[in-house]
């Protein structure tokens, strides 16, 4: 039952005692507050490494060419290795659980791209329809390349977001022409991605044939991407490419400079050891901050009770009893705790939001950070236990104040 009074005597007691209060009720938002920062900027360090993945493929490995640091069977370190379409032939037929197997190459150096009287200088790259599934571009507009594409060699091209908005403004830009090296191709698909935090969307994909036989690179392939099947490890797939390679370019298979390899499972594993990591130092926090706030709680509350107790002796020889005596000691930590464990939380999720909307007008330009956010049932169940905590912290000071004699307390000074 709602007893007014009651309400109004602890109130009362805490005005006339806001430095106490003050100390106290700060103790706890500060916990909750940074307990609630600490989740999302996890949270947000979190989302912001699993935005540079984009949508590409996670069980997925990247191979490109190196130069040999060791020597082999009477050949020299320091040679460069070069792909040929030959090798894609032998890892499609020769290496066991391959799902996808793609092919990239670029035009190095940066170069104009032309739309009638627009122009801009972006990357070019080469690639069959299998690379876009590995790594992850988002179709906008129109379509990505084919299989059909590159079987007949056509000469049509997909472009990042921001090379549209260059080159095309506000214009359709679907079913146009552009210009690279003086040969034509026509736009067929538009695609954006998270991927190197957004500029990865400024570039420029053709077919593989068409890019290999349209820009002098005949029989040449820089960049190798495969994924593999379910069950099998990106790992296995690793161990069979570089001795198939290693077979057949003649370098030792442990020179590790002769294959650059990019596992993308094993970068997911190493990431998500990481957010286990965090997730526990967080927890930890969470735990010390509960102590903290349950200890200070606690001890403001044995100050009460000793600043109080020939008033809780009077009360008790008027006829109190012990119940009403540990509810109002329980009643006021409760309130402390309850009231400033919210403010932590408001605040907490307040600057949160404001974090957020400052990197959303930012474009989003920082790296391996994005949309930090809490988990509101986990910092409510925080707060909650926090509540819960404060009131057993005032038990115990409770429990003592209803045990005090009533003679004893009219003694106390």
């Amino acid at each position: 039952m709602f007893d007014l009074d009651k309400w109004q005597e602890i109130l009362g007691t805490m005005r006339r005692n806001k430095l106490r209060t003050f100390l106290t009720a700060f103790g706890v938002f500060w916990g909750i507050f940074m307990l609630v920062l600490l989740l999302g900027a996890g949270k947000g360090m979190e989302n912001g490494i699993w935005k540079e993945f984009g949508g590409g493929a996670m069980n997925s490995l990247f191979v490109s060419a190196g130069k040999t640091s060791l020597p082999w069977q009477g050949l020299q370190p320091g040679r460069e290795l070069k792909f040929t379409n030959d090798d894609l032939e032998a890892i499609r037929q020769q290496v066991d659980g391959v799902e996808l197997l793609a092919a990239r190459n670029r035009l190095f150096g940066e170069y104009t791209i032309v739309n009638k009287t627009k122009n801009g200088s972006y990357q070019v790259f080469g690639a069959n329809a299998e690379f876009f599934q590995l790594n992850g571009e988002t179709l906008t507009q129109g379509r990505l390349l084919s299989p059909l594409d590159g079987m007949e060699r056509r000469k049509v091209m997909i472009m990042g977001e921001k090379v549209r908005k260059v080159l095309f403004g506000d214009a359709p830009a679907i079913g146009q022409y552009v210009q690279v090296k003086g040969v034509f191709f026509k736009v067929v698909g538009i695609f954006t991605t998270t991927q190197n935090n957004g500029r990865n969307e400024e570039r420029a994909f053709v077919p593989f044939s068409t890019f290999q036989t349209t820009f002098n690179q005949y029989n040449q392939v820089q960049r190798i991407g495969i994924s593999s099947t379910k069950g099998t490890p990106v790992k296995q797939l690793e161990d069979q490419v570089r001795t198939l390679l290693a077979r057949r370019h003649q370098f030792d298979p442990a020179d590790k400079q002769a294959l650059e390899l990019d596992n993308n499972e094993e970068e997911v594993k190493r990431f998500e050891g990481l957010f286990t990591g965090i997730k526990l130092f967080v927890s930890v926090i969470g735990v010390l901050t509960l102590v903290a706030g349950v200890v200070g709680v606690s001890n403001i509350m044995l100050i009460i009770v000793q600043e109080r107790t020939r008033e809780i002796g009077v009360r008790k020889a008027l006829g109190a009893t012990p119940w009403s005596i540990i509810s109002m000691i329980v009643q006021e930590s409760v309130v402390i705790t309850s009231f400033s464990g919210y403010l932590g939380l408001l605040f907490g999720v307040a600057l949160l939001d404001f974090v957020r909307y400052l990197l959303e007008k930012a474009g989003g330009t920082t790296s391996y950070f994005d949309h930090p956010e809490v988990n509101l049932g986990v910092a409510v169940s925080a707060t909650l236990l926090l509540v819960i905590s404060g009131a057993v912290a005032g038990l115990i000071p409770a429990m003592k104040a209803a045990n005090v004699k009533p003679i004893e307390a009219l003694r106390a000074e």
